[in-house]
């Protein structure tokens, strides 16, 4: 069941990745980010007025109640926003300014960095099946930074490829950070609730990095940017669920996710008609070649 669910949100991201560079080709990336939030609050915001409300009959359809928390848990909540919202603002500004067929094999990496962080924190060790894998990605960086520079893209003193590997590497410690979370506490409690301290966060970020400076960095509105939100909160719903299962795996189930660059690559050649395809497309099969050496290894 878990895995059904995981693969559904793999679909899911990759909509969300495509409307996302769509929304953000030539415009501010802040107010795009805050609309992202705000949207996403929007489409939670009933279900915690409602549970707020009226409990007993929301409790009749637990995959919509969101249960009442002390600080002592929305603090993790806070926490999970923060981690978010950071690995946003660095993949929202890589995305801008980079082709989507780097950027999605590049984020695809993030089941390596997710299994070297449970190796680090947790004292897991690596089968031979994960090392190969975490070598495939390891190739798959090197090709791809040679396809960059087809394209005038130096990865080792690129400003936004650094953002893009950044951002993959905080929302590899999302993902370990997900699996803590959902062993005690709610899906939909979380999944609501940080939406909405994100957009609080975003809101003030606004004010005081992009408001002064609008002039120069001009918001236009996309019919792309609610989209953006929808398909978002229906992916992240789907992953929620899933790590609420006893027997899932995070490993397994941030990796599959990854499989959101298929689609995005696809869209990427047909609807931005982006350049050095067949070389990139070498670069995603050893990346996907390398998740399957990390499922085989992580079975």
């Amino acid at each position: 069941m878990w895995l059904t669910l995981a693969f559904c949100s793999a679909v899911l991201l990759g909509f969300y990745d495509v409307f996302k560079k769509h929304a953000l080709r030539g415009n501010a990336v802040l107010p795009v980010l805050l609309l992202n939030t705000l949207f996403s609050s929007l489409i939670f915001l009933p279900f915690i007025l409602l549970s707020y409300w009226m409990p007993d009959r929301m409790a009749q359809y637990p995959e919509l109640f969101v249960p009442q928390a002390g600080w002592e848990v929305h603090r993790y909540i806070i926490l999970k926003s923060v981690i978010v919202l950071s690995s946003w603002i660095c993949g929202y500004f890589g995305m801008k300014h980079l082709p989507i067929t780097i950027v999605g094999p590049i984020n695809a990496t993030r089941p390596v960095l997710v299994l070297v962080g449970a190796m680090l924190l947790f004292g897991e060790r690596l089968n031979l099946y994960q090392w190969i894998g975490v070598g495939l990605a390891a190739v798959s960086f090197m090709m791809l930074s040679r396809s960059g520079k087809k394209e005038g893209i130096d990865f080792g003193h690129n400003r936004w490829i650094f953002c893009i590997v950044l951002a993959a590497i905080i929302g590899a410690a999302s993902g370990l950070y997900d699996k803590f979370l959902m062993k005690s506490l709610d899906p939909m409690l979380v999944q609501s609730w940080y939406n909405v301290y994100q957009l609080g966060i975003m809101g003030v970020l606004l004010l005081v990095l992009w408001w002064p400076k609008r002039r120069s960095l001009p918001f236009y509105w996309h019919w792309s940017i609610p989209l953006i939100s929808v398909f978002l909160c229906a992916a992240d719903f789907v992953y929620f669920y899933a790590l609420s299962q006893p027997d899932s795996m995070i490993s397994i189930v941030s990796m599959v996710r990854r499989g959101s660059v298929i689609v995005s690559f696809m869209f990427g050649a047909m609807m931005f008609r982006e350049k050095n395809l067949r070389s990139k497309a070498v670069d995603l099969l050893l990346v996907l070649l390398g998740m399957l050496f990390l499922y085989l290894g992580s079975r």
